[in-house]
């Protein structure tokens, strides 16, 4: 995930004297400038790149409000749509019944019937598939934002009070990689999190349902124990 602004190449860990831990580029392509970096280091670097996705509390409470209205909404609105096809499935039904019971009165003729069946069963699919897709969880897109929006909120919080091990498994979930040179390192962040740190950086925070609308990042929703 670290790799040298200087060529690209990957850095990595070595032990030095059974204790110490130095980084440095893997230097495939021959001696690079890169200089060498103690684990402390490289850990208070990539501590800021997480401190630089916090959102403010006060900017996070109106943010989880407005999500928690959009959750509702949603709701309703799949509620509603829930019941216009209920009713448009009982109709068809309906239709289904007295046009079975017309044929056998005699009232309409076997390949009236047939034809009309047909169409009664596809419209009949068509309610049934819509229905089957406002079954699916509707507010998961929601609630994601709102752990990603968490997430960052703690993320340096988090990574401060950290193992080694955990820390990195929090990087991840934050960031696809990161480039580093002599003096700072630059991050590429995973999707949503490149969002909140232009934003964070701007301090322009409205707008916010276009962090609801970007993919989120892998496993961003489980925040570590």
């Amino acid at each position: 995930m670290l790799t040298c602004a200087h060529d690209n190449l990957t850095v990595t860990a070595e032990l030095k004297k059974g204790k110490y831990v130095y980084y440095r580029c893997s230097g495939y392509h021959g001696k690079c400038d890169l200089p060498r970096f103690r684990e402390e280091q490289i850990s208070e670097k990539l501590g800021e790149v997480l401190k630089a996705i916090h959102i403010p509390e006060d900017v996070l409470a109106r943010i989880t409000s407005a999500l928690q209205n959009d959750q509702e909404r949603m709701q309703k609105d799949a509620d509603a749509k829930r019941e216009k096809l209920a009713q448009r499935l009982e109709a068809i039904r309906n239709r289904m019944n007295q046009g079975y019971a017309d044929k056998l009165d005699g009232k309409i003729s076997e390949d009236f019937w047939q034809r009309r069946m047909s169409q009664w069963q596809a419209e009949e699919c068509q309610v049934l598939r819509a229905a089957d897709a406002l079954a699916q969880p509707q507010t998961d897109s929601v609630l994601n934002a709102q752990r990603t929006l968490e997430l960052a909120n703690v993320a340096y919080y988090l990574y401060l009070t950290r193992k080694p091990a955990e820390q990195a498994e929090l990087l991840r979930k934050v960031l696809l990689n990161c480039s580093i040179d002599a003096v700072s390192v630059s991050p590429t962040y995973r999707k949503p999190f490149d969002m909140i740190f232009e934003r964070a950086k701007t301090k322009e925070w409205s707008g916010w349902a276009d962090l609801n609308c970007r993919p989120l990042a892998p496993q961003a929703s489980a925040l570590p124990g």
